[in-house]
């Protein structure tokens, strides 16, 4: 192995800890400094990991992908859901952005069409979830900008396999969020599934972003009309 190698393997392994770890920490009575650290490391290592790899400017931005999700993640326990939100929208426009710029094929209608259906699929679904149905515009607008990303995700050059399921993933962690928020508050290991649905895609969403850049850097502007 090159000495070059060795850091962002570290890096990533130190990663998946962070991420596992961070379940283990929830019976112990931590100071909050400490819980909310010990939420942000997994993705926050993925934003270092990612930012290591980097060559270029879609380097560049799966590396801030994962740094405003780590954000996100410290933000909704260190603040609130609200402003944990934007820090995670913010992602997901840096998201689509790079998605965008390295599409499998241009879009077409049918295309178009699909992906417009799902996301209107998925807002409607996070919509009704909510108890409180003050907040369920704001849910429905937040989960545009998430669901256009496991959009544009799906139909990127990397692997559906890996970077496009875990897209998928993180929707469905949103949505047992907003479900937490709802009719499936108490629910049975609801916390579990949140956070290994939301780990477990981002680490995909990291590993088949990088590996693609690493092995077919995007060398041209795809056409999209």
């Amino acid at each position: 192995m090159h000495a070059r190698d060795f850091l962002p393997r570290l890096v990533l392994a130190a990663a998946i800890a962070g991420g596992v770890g961070y379940i283990f920490t929830w019976d112990l009575e931590l100071p909050k400094a400490l819980h909310v650290a010990a939420k942000g490391s997994g993705v926050g290592l993925l934003a270092l990991y990612a930012a290591l790899l980097a060559k270029d400017a879609d380097g560049i931005r799966i590396a801030a992908v994962m740094a405003f999700g780590a954000l996100g993640d410290v933000l909704l326990d260190a603040v609130g859901l609200q402003v944990g939100a934007v820090a995670f929208l913010v992602g997901h426009v840096i998201a689509i952005t790079l998605y965008a710029q390295n599409l499998r094929s241009p879009l077409s209608p049918a295309r178009i069409a699909g992906a417009a259906a799902f996301v209107l699929l998925v807002c409607a679904a996070a919509y009704s979830l909510p108890a409180d149905r003050a907040g369920a515009p704001a849910v429905a607008l937040y989960t545009a900008g998430l669901a256009a990303m496991a959009a544009m995700a799906w139909m990127s050059r990397f692997p559906r396999t890996s970077t496009g399921v875990g897209a998928l993933m993180f929707v469905a962690s949103d949505l047992l969020i907003f479900g937490q928020l709802g009719p499936w508050d108490g629910a049975p290991g609801i916390g579990l599934g949140i956070w290994g649905l939301y780990f477990g895609g981002q680490l995909l969403i990291c590993l088949g972003v990088t590996r693609t850049l690493a092995a077919a850097p995007r060398t041209f502007r795809p056409v999209t009309a």
